[in-house]
């Protein structure tokens, strides 16, 4: 044991909320459990591996010259045998819990202090401040247990005596979801239901465009019914946002379904249960297994080493783990994570790797293609187990991904596909510098849509940069069982993709005609990229609650070919419909003469016309009142999208104009710029080119022009490469698991269970990743 001169002003005592990280290494998954463990940086507490072909501890010295390190190795212990035979058992877990449990009752921890600067040499431990540094390492809370804890708290929600305690009054029956509203206003959106009464109020103003008249909360203070129930979030599992107006929160009812019956609104759930969301989500998903078993009943084979690594479940992060599954099969995410991590770790500028995107991105791509981490664990009965693997958890990277976002920064349940359009975003933006290192490149392509006036035949043609498709999947009822579970006609993926491009008639006012006319409109491919996303609309609203439905998509063939979908551009004969007016939205002069008298100022009534919908002097007036404190009360109106508060678009315009290609974002921001009027909505999505902050960027040559993103050459064939699927009944439950091709055969990746699958369920998928096939 040597002395070390960086022993005095090189160590730091970390506070309560400092990150210690002390799990594994943030630039790869080597842990503190294999030897030879992990050096913990005493300066700023950053954690590297002492691997001598990665050797990221030793990086970390030459970048920041933080010379003191605390290696740490935890071995487990031996589970103690009870010394009496007739000594009674330990209590039987009788409540789903967190039990915290010391790691000193599980594990024994090997430490040791060594210097950098001196070669490595391990130092002296009761030198200096090490004494009070280590001791305050090895108690803090870990910055993944840190993070894990954040994530969970955020969207935790609890019973108060008034969710529990709950009268109700004489059962009704609501009005069908097509024809409900407010009872004090025609909105039909951000409604209401009172618990206790059924009365349907809408909700207050929110920002970001999320309209209501504040009728709810003027219900409570009226009849003092504090319980209401979010229509709209309902879920077949008995879960809803239930807001409390007497404790001023969002609550749980633990006796959602006994509640919503008194309306006539039936869930599936018929459990009643005191335990907090959390409890409930992890309870919930696992009640969606994923069979590990052929038909016959033979266990799947599994499979480890390079390529068949497994993630673990930090807690409903199935739909992470079966995206990146999907991306990192990939050539082009394999090569620019994979080769260059080690080159990149050593040029990197941010001061922790664990708030880098690239270094995540590269860590994740060595732990899943490495196959270090993807070794058969122990079998303790030959004869019924099979051995199984660790896989990696990507803990850094969930944390750094979903940060500061309301989604994915917690840990709920989230939808596959949305996260996928998210984190093509979050690379496409890390790149933006660099766009030709962009491994997102390969999903993009160019969409072209036509609209043609049915009566001047005059067309418009409008082309966006997209990274997916989304199809809709013809529902055929065949049967409903005695489990109220409805069976469905199959439907080929080729149909669904002749729906995804075939004519539709839409209602449009017509610049040229200057009148209401019909249009004609249809989607088509004007480039192919090399990897196309496919997500199916498999999810509708009935009767208020989300349902899943389960229509077969049979791929009746290898190779699909796309040839037939390509757009033909505008053609010699065509005239273009003249450009849409930019005067802002029409305003009822009779509305707006009512306000007038009333005594308000003109741009504040033109104002409230517009945030309301122009539906009426008094939904108008009722706005003003509550808004006439605002700061930009008297601002100029610069158009319809200067006003946040107009009334949420319905879900049904917005599924209508997504069917014609658009996505949800355009489409809402659509009907927001247009007051939810679905005719000028249409013009809007054909006439305006995409924002920037909305469209996937593009890249351009040495000459200022734009360069289009896939190409059109023909033919255009591709091949199925990975599916996704889910099972359960909504979105925001459940479990995915994904499929990889892998040569001639199927893996599928369950959470850290990797195995072979001889009969892939290709029907059942949510989100398709086809593969263009050169020949």
């Amino acid at each position: 044991m040597e002395s070390c001169p960086h022993v005095f002003g090189h160590c730091k005592l970390p506070s309560a909320f400092t990150q210690v990280y002390k799990e594994e290494c943030t630039q790869c998954f080597d842990s503190q459990d294999l030897a030879p463990g992990i050096d913990v940086c005493l300066t700023c507490f950053n954690a590297g591996c002492n691997n001598s072909e990665r050797h990221h501890a030793q990086n970390h010295y030459e970048k920041t010259n933080h010379p003191l390190v605390l290696n740490i190795h935890r071995l487990i212990k031996d589970k103690p045998k009870r010394a009496d035979e007739n000594e009674e058992p330990p209590q039987k877990i009788s409540k789903l819990a967190i039990i915290p449990e010391s790691d000193k009752d599980k594990y024994e921890f090997i430490t040791h202090v060594k210097c950098y600067a001196c070669g490595g040499i391990e130092v002296d431990r009761t030198s200096g401040d090490l004494p009070a540094v280590i001791d305050a390492v090895m108690t803090s809370m870990s910055a993944a247990k840190q993070s894990e804890i954040k994530a969970w708290e955020e969207g935790n929600i609890v019973i108060c005596d008034h969710t529990r305690d709950l009268v109700q009054e004489q059962s009704r029956t609501l009005e069908s979801q097509s024809l409900a509203h407010c009872n004090n206003c025609d909105l039909k959106e951000n409604l209401w239901l009172c618990l206790v009464c059924g009365n349907l109020g809408c909700g207050r103003q929110q920002y970001g465009g999320l309209g209501g008249n504040g009728h709810g909360l003027a219900h409570y203070n009226l009849t003092k019914h504090s319980i209401s129930c979010k229509l709209g979030t309902i879920t077949p599992e008995g879960t809803a946002d239930i807001y409390c107006y007497e404790c001023d929160e969002s609550r749980l009812d633990p006796y959602l379904d006994k509640h919503l019956a008194n309306f006539g609104i039936n869930v599936a759930s018929q459990q009643k249960t005191e335990k907090s969301m959390t409890e409930l989500q992890i309870e919930q998903n696992q009640l969606f297994g994923w069979s590990m078993e052929t038909k016959d009943g033979k266990k799947l084979e599994p499979l480890f080493g390079p390529g068949y690594t497994g993630i673990k479940n930090l807690g409903n992060s199935c739909y992470m783990a079966s995206v990146l599954q999907s991306v990192f099969s990939l050539d082009a995410f394999q090569q620019r994570y994979y080769p260059t991590a080690m080159e990149h770790h050593k040029q990197c500028t941010q001061d922790n790797p664990a708030n880098c995107i690239q270094c995540q991105l590269s860590k994740l791509a060595d732990g899943l293609l490495s196959g270090r981490y993807s070794q058969p664990t122990q079998i303790i009965d030959a004869e019924n187990e099979q051995p199984e693997q660790d896989g990696v958890a990507p803990g850094m990277f969930k944390t750094l991904i979903g940060k500061g976002h309301d989604e994915f920064s917690t840990m709920r349940q989230q939808d596959a596909f949305e996260f996928f359009q998210y984190l093509v975003t979050t690379i496409e933006r890390k790149e933006h510098s660099n766009p030709t290192n962009d491994p997102t490149n390969i999903f993009k392509f160019t969409i072209q849509r036509r609209l043609q006036c049915v009566e001047c035949n005059r067309v418009r043609y409008k082309d966006s940069t997209e990274s997916s498709i989304s199809i809709s999947v013809p529902a055929n009822k065949i049967e409903t069982n005695e489990n109220n579970e409805t069976k469905y006609e199959p439907v080929t993926f080729e149909k669904c993709l002749q729906l995804f491009a075939a004519d539709s008639a839409v209602e449009y006012t017509c610049p040229a005609c200057n009148k209401k006319t019909i249009a004609m409109t249809n989607t088509r491919f004007l480039t192919f990229p090399e990897v196309l996303v496919v997500h199916t609309r498999r999810f509708e609203e009935e009767n208020w609650v989300p349902r899943k439905i389960v229509v077969p998509i049979l791929f009746e063939q290898d190779c699909y070919t796309f040839d037939e979908y390509i757009a033909h551009g505008r053609q010699d004969n065509e005239e273009l419909l003249p450009e849409e007016s930019t005067a802002g939205p029409a305003i009822n002069e009779s509305d707006l003469n009512k306000l007038l008298e009333m005594g308000f100022p003109e741009n504040r009534c033109r104002k409230a016309l517009i945030a309301t919908g122009n539906n009426g002097a008094d939904q108008a007036m009722n706005w003003l009142f509550e808004h006439m404190d605002d700061a930009d009360i008297d601002a100029p109106i610069l158009g319809s999208a200067s006003v946040s508060n107009a009334q949420e678009p319905s879900e049904g315009d917005v599924s209508t104009l997504m069917a014609m290609g658009f996505s949800e974002t355009r489409v809402r921001k659509a009907l927001s710029e247009t007051c939810n009027n679905v005719e000028r909505a249409v013009e809007w999505l054909f006439s305006h080119p995409e924002d920037e902050s909305d469209s996937l960027s593009v890249q351009v040559d040495a000459n200022n022009t734009i360069k289009a993103f896939g190409d059109s050459t023909l033919p255009a064939e591709y091949q199925l490469q990975s599916f996704i699927s889910h099972k359960g009944t909504s979105v925001h439950c459940g479990h995915y698991v994904v499929h990889v091709r892998k040569g001639e055969k199927w893996v599928l990746f369950n959470d850290n269970n990797v195995v072979e699958d001889p009969q892939p369920p290709l029907e059942e998928a949510y989100v398709y990743i086809l593969m263009r096939v050169r020949r």
